[in-house]
């Protein structure tokens, strides 16, 4: 736990690396209850957005948080501020601050790797174009597959075969008049978005980038649950990492999506996971069934996501919260999703 004045006189510039080039002290915790002035404050954030670590500010102070720190807050990588604290997507609201801020620092201590790229790759997507930003997402996915920390979880999972094929259309498409329906349609899989989901998908999409007529765009998914996120069974295979980048940014469905967000909404339910909730981020609209719930699971499995997520979800709801979101893993309800702006509508009808 730092103050802002101990952030301000470089309490977070210690070299990074240590000894075998491990990583030392990934995260620091910036105690924003802490009486600063505006000068210390704006000395503070400017070191906060030079330092090589992970920066969490943690406010258990009721009202709002002062006007004197806003730019230090702008410059962490989030804010954990007790429930009832006037928030914005600077910030997460908890209802025990401080253990919340121990827990995302037993996520960091235990991927230290993915939790930092995680929060670099948000801090450089922050004004890059869609594309550059998928770009540089992927290519940090790809350098975090060769970590101890993803062959850990490949070795946990084990073994499996590639999932069997579709016994229907993976992706179902229908076209009434100017209006286009996809539905994700391999409920036995959960919609896993495995190659023949993806590649389905995309074919979908790319109908409507050639073909104008078609001004709106509907997708949904068939079964409990809209999306649970890639194929786990599938991680890990691609042949090499180069090719693995390619199909990721240059056969994904993120890109498309984003070009067609004017026309388009996602229909979520269910579960939306990783991939289930990075590529429908990218949409113009979500309208989510109540009980739906968003995660993205990546940091605990070494990675970071690889389909969008940390450029889509943060566009909407701040790379703070985003941070949050992506480095803890947790559940977001679909009332949260409404209020930080993730989803738009919570619809009884879907």
């Amino acid at each position: 736990m730092i103050t802002p004045q101990n952030l301000a006189d470089g309490a977070a510039d210690a070299l990074l690396l240590g000894e075998g080039a491990v990583v030392e002290v990934p995260m620091l915790v910036v105690d924003l209850d802490a009486i600063v002035d505006a000068a210390i404050a704006a000395r503070a954030a400017e070191r906060a957005m030079c330092t090589d670590r992970l920066l969490v500010g943690v406010r258990r102070t009721p009202g709002p948080v002062p006007v004197a720190v806003a730019d230090l807050v702008a410059a962490l990588d989030t804010t954990i501020v007790a429930d009832g604290v006037p928030a914005d997507r600077r910030m997460v609201g908890v209802a025990d601050p401080d253990a919340a801020v121990a827990e995302l620092g037993d996520v960091v201590g235990a991927n230290v790797h993915a939790a930092m790229v995680l929060g670099q790759v948000l801090r450089l997507s922050e004004e890059l174009s869609v594309p550059a930003a998928i770009d540089v997402e992927s290519l940090a996915y790809s350098t975090l597959l060769g970590t101890p920390g993803f062959r850990h979880w490949l070795q946990q999972r084990g073994p499996r075969p590639l999932p069997p094929r579709a016994p229907q259309d993976p992706v179902l498409v229908r076209r009434d008049v100017d209006r286009l329906r996809i539905t994700l349609n391999r409920p036995e899989r959960r919609n896993a978005y495995g190659a023949e989901v993806r590649d389905g998908l995309v074919g979908a999409l790319r109908l409507a980038i050639v073909d104008d007529t078609i001004t709106s765009i509907v997708l949904d998914g068939s079964g409990p649950v809209f999306c649970a996120g890639g194929d786990l069974d599938e991680f890990g295979t691609t042949p090499d990492l180069a090719t693995a980048h390619l199909i990721r940014t240059r056969a994904g469905a993120a890109r498309l999506v984003s070009q067609l967000a004017d026309r388009m909404e996602v229909r979520v339910h269910g579960s939306c996971v990783g991939a289930g909730i990075e590529v429908p981020a990218f949409a113009g609209r979500i309208v989510a069934a109540p009980g739906t719930v968003f995660r993205l699971p990546e940091v605990s499995m070494g990675l970071i996501p690889g389909a969008g997520g940390t450029v889509g979800v943060p566009r909407r709801i701040g790379r703070w919260r985003a941070f949050w979101l992506c480095a803890t893993g947790a559940a977001l309800d679909a009332d949260t999703a409404l209020a930080w702006g993730l989803v738009d509508e919570i619809s009884p009808g879907l």
